[in-house]
């Protein structure tokens, strides 16, 4: 039983879904990342200079000896936007660029010659060959 169900788990993960899926994972926790310092270290600040030097991160009510700290909730949906922004952007670039190469592929071939002009060139064909071997 154990070793069937090990069996199991294996054909699962070798599956190309889940490595995929590991993948995207890991690239979108590291992008993550990358979009938090953007918001935390330069539009926030950039924020802050137009709106008179406001940071969101400190805003905050207190209410019955309870800080809440809705600045914090602020940049939360701020960070949100420019991911979900970027991910858009990177969406409409990746989709734009299949579309270009599906196009280069889709290119019509050639339109086939019909059926009795192909046999009057083979008749053609064959005439000169026997033109060339009486030559000879």
């Amino acid at each position: 039983m154990i070793k069937k169900n090990i069996e199991e788990f294996k054909k699962f993960i070798a599956r190309g879904n889940v490595i995929d899926l590991a993948v995207g994972v890991i690239v979108g926790g590291a992008f993550s990342s990358i979009v938090t310092s953007l918001v935390n270290n330069i539009l926030t600040p950039v924020l802050g200079l137009v709106l008179g030097g406001i940071n969101f991160s400190n805003l905050s009510i207190t209410f019955k000896n309870t800080k809440i700290m809705y600045g914090a909730f602020i940049q939360s949906i701020i960070d949100f936007l420019i991911v979900a922004i970027c991910i858009f952007a990177l969406v409409k670039i990746v989709n734009r660029l299949m579309h270009l190469k599906h196009k280069e592929e889709e290119k019509p071939a050639a339109p086939a010659k019909p059926a009795d002009v192909v046999l009057l060139e083979e008749i053609r064909d064959l005439l000169k060959e026997s033109k060339d071997h009486k030559e000879k």
